[in-house]
């Protein structure tokens, strides 16, 4: 069969028509990927030369795929074709041309690893504080400079960077970013921010290298344009400008990575710069239900800035897009877990269909959590597990170090981070002497002065174990979040990660907050026992907190072969679909996150994010939020997202109290709404007689009676077996977490 006979009209007209300049719209699940395929291998099967065709991609992957399909059609001519990322293919370039601005054919490319300890060689050769030059957070600042075309001497000479850096006390970064750029030059080296900057620099600079590119690639073709950055797109600007046959193949309502330098200006104004330009929009969606598209276009409708269209399928109906509000993050988790247990079996799914998406890393906690309780093995896909992040083993290094100075693997990981000047040779040193006399490592710590150590490292020395000590008195007067805290603040760890702005810098922050609203919650939770075992439930110490934690995170193992839940951010779920979407945390500040907000471009940008996640759904989609959550050690009351209500009512059933959105006649209609009443004082009457019932098939929905509380109902079960925990209200005393194996319930039995 003809390979055209496969696309639909709108696309065989994208694949054919392949003169001139070209801007191909592909809405979410339309088939961009084989539309691009097809227009490459039917451009060969009409005589053009694969050395002809210059193909640009975001990910090594995207373009071994594409060349393997269109080798399939086209055959082995394909594997001539320049295709692949815009730094490699860059790359190759400069392995030729290079040598006109003084570098070798066989230059060097730093990683990111190469780039940073070369920025810190710099800083210490130029005797500044690293704790104020942190080296990636100057590294992020060259890598922005080179990015929006600013040399070393153009950024010396720009009063605003400058002021910027001066008013940041970092006033030497121009001559650190100076110092870089030279070192590199003489080291034959190149980062990757060089191979886009030196490719733009030798086109610009020698019109016949120029002119050769402009003819050699008579076709140039971008995938997901929406996500190149002014550079990028600069160069393959000047490359198409002979010819003009350029396609570009994106969709600006997916325009989301703003924080990493790509503009939708590109795509918004493509046709600026090419006044000839064909547009071709991919409409017909093949992934989801007509619930989900019709709710990705009415929200992508609010956007100002964006090029017009009307996303179709003619895949069904399907179901109502189903909103939950939970009254606490812990559970929305709980929710969600039980939800995905409930929708497997009903509908005979796996565990891979189904995927948990937020805005932030550090929400991953409460859905690890609460799938770890029901034994829902998961993964995070495009990051690691909550506490298996570095600043999260790093404080609880330290929690564990108060607790048992004897943990040497806390000891090593922590004794110089944040940095205190014992350097590995030392570490080593305490390390070997603790074996060649028999002790332990804390041992050699505490008896320092004994040993051959410099002064400077003793006096650190000292100084970490009267922390440590402090800490460890401080664990057996207070709770577990106020040890934490505390040893947060001292240790200089909260401040280190809260200096560092850049988005790596701000992720790891978030997530030592999430950990810190983690332990409070802990602190907080109100889990009754019964008689002895009161003491023992209630308590709220660190040591507590720590084994809690260490028997919930003890079963990790490798669920790379094995049917897992994905859980991700939304930035990660870009290109992917699944049969079941639950979309987290849909809370103003939080989605869209509140630094948003103050901005028409920031907020549309987090609507796009949005859109982008909804359309990741093929058949069921819920949007969860959750009323409290704790944020920064307390609990706050927290707003539905702005975004739940541009979805249209008729396509929404609704599963929690919306009554900031909704209006009392829909909920009315709703049958599948749940309140959970908010508790009022009132005496309680005493209970004669009472005999408690065997409660061990306790579920949710049934209604008890206790002989303090009195009557209640369970709204929520957790844990497994012997641990199972109910969590009750009642009426007067509100919600009650009860472990079961303590509890002295009696079930009422309704006629």
């Amino acid at each position: 069969m003809n390979f055209l006979d496969e696309l639909n009209e709108i696309q065989r007209e994208a694949v054919v028509n392949f003169e001139g300049p070209t801007l191909i719209v592909a809405g979410p699940g339309s088939g961009k990927t084989r539309v691009l395929t097809y227009r490459i291998a039917y451009l060969l099967q009409q005589g053009a030369s694969p050395f002809s065709v210059l193909s640009l991609t975001f990910t090594n992957k995207a373009a071994e795929e594409m060349r393997h399909r269109i080798e399939k059609i086209a055959g082995t001519n394909a594997r001539s074709l320049f295709m692949g990322t815009f730094h490699s293919v860059f790359a190759r370039i400069l392995r030729v041309e290079a040598p006109r601005l003084g570098y070798p054919s066989n230059f060097t490319i730093y990683d990111t690893e190469d780039s940073r300890s070369l920025i810190k060689s710099i800083i210490k050769e130029k005797n500044l504080d690293d704790k104020i030059y942190k080296p990636n957070q100057i590294q992020y600042r060259i890598s922005s400079a080179k990015n929006a075309l600013i040399l070393p001497d153009d950024y010396l000479l720009d009063a605003e960077l400058t002021e910027e850096d001066r008013t940041a006390k970092k006033p030497e970064t121009g001559a650190i970013y100076k110092a870089y750029c030279e070192r590199c030059f003489k080291s034959g080296a190149m980062d990757f921010d060089d191979l886009l900057l030196k490719t733009h620099e030798i086109l610009n600079t020698f019109p016949e290298v120029l002119y050769k590119y402009q003819h050699k690639f008579k076709y140039v073709l971008i995938d997901e344009f929406q996500d190149t950055n002014p550079l990028q797109y600069s160069i393959v600007k000047r490359i198409a400008d002979a010819f003009q046959n350029i396609t570009v193949v994106g969709d600006d309502a997916q325009s989301i990575y703003a924080f990493r330098g790509a503009t939708i200006d590109n795509i918004l104004n493509f046709e600026k710069d090419f006044p000839d330009l064909k547009v071709f929009k991919l409409e017909q969606n093949y992934r989801s239900t007509e619930q989900i598209v019709k709710a990705a276009n009415k929200l992508i409708a609010h956007n100002k800035n964006q090029i017009k269209k009307e996303i179709w399928t003619s895949n069904g109906s399907g179901e109502n897009i189903k909103i939950v509000r939970s009254p606490s993050d812990k559970e929305e988790g709980k929710f969600v877990a039980d939800s995905i247990l409930e929708t497997k079996m009903r509908n005979r799914l796996m565990n891979s269909d189904f995927a948990i998406l937020y805005r932030t890393n550090a929400q991953s906690r409460v859905f690890e959590e609460s799938l770890r309780r029901v034994n829902i093995p998961y993964k995070i896909y495009g990051g690691m597990s909550f506490y298996q992040r570095k600043e999260i083993k790093d404080l609880l290094a330290y929690l564990k170090l108060a607790i048992n100075h004897y943990d040497e693997e806390a000891l090593k990981r922590v004794i110089n981070y944040p940095a205190r000047g014992i350097g590995q040779t030392s570490i080593d040193k305490i390390i070997t002497t603790a074996i060649n006399e028999g002790k332990r490592a804390w041992d050699i710590l505490e008896t320092i002065d004994f040993h051959d150590f410099p002064s400077r490292t003793k006096n650190s020395i000292d100084e970490f174990v009267s922390m440590v000590k402090s800490f460890a008195v401080l664990a057996k007067e207070k709770n577990a979040y106020e040890v934490t805290i505390h040893a947060a603040k001292i240790t200089t760890l909260l401040s280190e990660l809260h200096n560092d702005k850049t988005v790596e810098g701000l992720s790891r922050y978030e997530n030592i907050q999430e950990l810190l609203n983690g332990i409070k919650e802990f602190v907080e939770e109100d889990v009754v026992g019964e008689g002895e075992d009161e003491a023992l439930l209630s308590d709220k110490s660190l040591g507590s907190y720590l084994q809690n934690i260490t028997l919930l995170t003890g079963d990790e193992k490798d669920k790379d072969n094995i049917d897992t839940v994905k859980l991700m951010t939304i930035h990660s779920a870009k290109g992917l679909e699944f049969p079941v979407v639950f979309i987290v945390g849909m809370e103003e500040n939080l989605f869209p996150a509140g630094q948003s907000i103050y901005s028409l471009e920031d907020l549309e940008e987090e609507r796009r994010l949005f859109y982008v996640a909804v359309t990741r759904a093929e058949r069921k989609l819920f949007l969860s939020y959750a009323s409290t959550r704790y944020k920064f050690g307390s609990l706050q009351y927290c707003e539905p997202s702005r975004f739940l209500k541009e979805i249209p009512e008729e396509i929404l059933s609704i599963l929690g109290d919306l009554k900031r959105e909704q209006s009392k006649q829909m909920l009315n209609k709703l049958s599948t709404t749940i309140k959970v009443p908010t508790p009022s004082p009132k005496p309680l009457t005493g209970i004669e007689n009472f005999v408690p019932d065997d409660v061990s098939n306790l579920q949710t929905g049934m209604d008890v009676i206790h002989e303090k509380f009195g009557e209640g109902k369970v709204i929520a079960m957790d844990g497994q077996a012997a641990n199972r925990v109910a969590t009750i209200f009642f009426e007067g005393f509100g919600q009650k977490k009860i472990m079961l194996k303590f509890a002295k319930l009696k079930i009422l039995k309704h006629s």
